[in-house]
Order: structure tokens, then sequence, then C-alpha cells
């Protein structure tokens, strides 16, 4: 059965940005190449906003992987640059991604809040403004 997994991270200033940017071309190859990964998409949102969504073969290839490599070492910086941040995790029977107003819905509903440090009042509730449409980037499978 897929496992998906959705992260919804706001950057809080411009001056994070190019650090940012660069861990996060890091770790998108790294999970393209990562045992387990099935399929992702990367969505830059308004307001230094940007989604994920990945489906891996289950839990546990998706938490070797974040245990490892760039992600793991990206993850502390994340708690300063970022002032929101959520994550979503499901098992689903159908092998698609969900649609970002799925994935929304979900975060919303079964998600909770990441630790950092500078939270904005939205943060906490996850009170944000819905993603924009549209499809994303994908995350290029290799291997």
């Amino acid at each position: 059965m897929p496992f998906v997994s959705i992260t919804r991270l706001r950057v809080r200033s411009w001056r994070f940005m190019p650090g940012f940017y660069l861990h996060a071309m890091a770790t998108t190859r790294e999970a393209g190449a990562a045992p387990g990964f099935r399929e992702g998409r990367l969505l830059p949102d308004r307001h230094r906003t940007f989604w994920t969504a990945t489906m891996w073969d289950d839990r546990d290839t998706m938490r070797r992987y974040i245990a490892s490599g760039a992600h793991l070492k990206v993850m502390p910086k994340l708690m300063h640059w970022c002032d929101e941040a959520s994550i979503a995790h499901w098992d689903q029977e159908h092998a698609a991604l969900p649609s970002w107003q799925e994935a929304d819905t979900r975060m919303r509903r079964e998600g909770r809040p990441s630790k950092v440090r500078h939270p904005t009042a939205a943060h906490a509730d996850m009170s944000y403004a819905p993603p924009r449409s549209g499809d994303g980037v994908p995350i290029i499978r290799k291997g």
C-alpha cells in the first residue's frame, strides 16, 4: 500500500532563500534516488511557501530517507529558517499523488505543525492560505 507524505514550509525571510534553495535541490535529488521512492511533486507557492508531495512504497522507506543524507542535515536549519511548517502522512489504496487541494485538506484535518523557532500566528492552528492551483514541479525518479 503506497505511503504519502505532504510537507508545507514557509521561509520566514528572503535572506534564508539561497540556503533553502540549495538544500531543497539536494534533498529533492536524493529523494528521487532513494529506495522506495515512487513519485513526487514540489509546489512553490505564494509568500515563500513550498509544498512537497511524495509517495513511497511504505512508511519505513520514507523514514530511512528522512533519517539520512541531505534531509537529515537540513532539518535543524528549517527550525530557524521557517516560521510555518507542517506535515501530514497517510497510507492509501491507489498509486497516485493527491491533488494540492486534497493535500491541503488532509494537512488541515490530519497534519501537525512542526517545530519552528519563530512561528507566525497561523502556525499552530494551520490557518494559512490554501495553496495556489497548478501541477507543481515533478521530482524525477532516478534508478
